[in-house]
């Protein structure tokens, strides 16, 4: 209170006085916890809900690689295309432009997607800056040294879909065992 006494004498003496009441204490505390609260709260709530919300770990192809919660797109590297999780789909330069398609074209059947790196790219439609992609993995063409979604055994992984564990694991789920449902 000694503190509140303190910020109330404070504004009241550098602030010429614009009604003829001078500020209340109630006013002043009111007014330094809404600016506290503005300052130091933000933050935290916007990562609480920003986590819960984005997770798609059950989305991601059992050829990505491990480590992440959230992936919007991979990018290959050696092939120079995209693959955009939510909806399964490759996006690859064909014919003078970026087109969409849920497998990779036949100059690529041989591809090997569990042997090739991935680069986990956050970003709304990334080939449309393709040359920075490009340029700044181009040291990442033939490395093979990335762990993978049906390798790994933490039973967050379980979730996707591609997982050799996913069956059990559903049927676990199922069955109130919960195997891998916490995070």
């Amino acid at each position: 209170m000694r503190y509140l006494n303190f910020i109330s004498m404070h504004i009241q003496g550098h602030i010429p006085r614009i009604m003829s009441k001078p500020i209340s204490k109630a006013a002043v505390a009111l007014t330094f916890g809404l600016i506290i609260g503005f300052v130091l709260m933000p933050a935290p709530v916007m990562g609480q809900v920003r986590v819960g919300l984005n997770v798609n770990i059950s989305n991601q192809p059992a050829w990505g690689p491990v480590g992440y919660e959230h992936v919007e797109y991979y990018y290959l590297p050696d092939i120079e295309v995209y693959y955009y999780v939510p909806t399964h789909t490759y996006w690859y330069f064909e014919g003078g432009r970026w087109v969409g398609r849920n497998q990779l074209p036949g100059r690529y059947r041989d591809f090997d997607l569990y042997h090739s790196y991935k680069v986990v790219v956050n970003e709304r439609e990334p080939y449309r800056h393709h040359a920075r992609y490009r340029d700044t993995y181009a040291l990442y063409r033939g490395r093979r040294d990335q762990d993978l979604i049906r390798d790994s055994h933490e039973p967050r992984y379980f979730a996707s879909k591609e997982h050799p564990e996913h069956g059990k694991w559903e049927k676990e789920k199922r069955h109130g065992r919960g195997r891998g449902d916490r995070h």
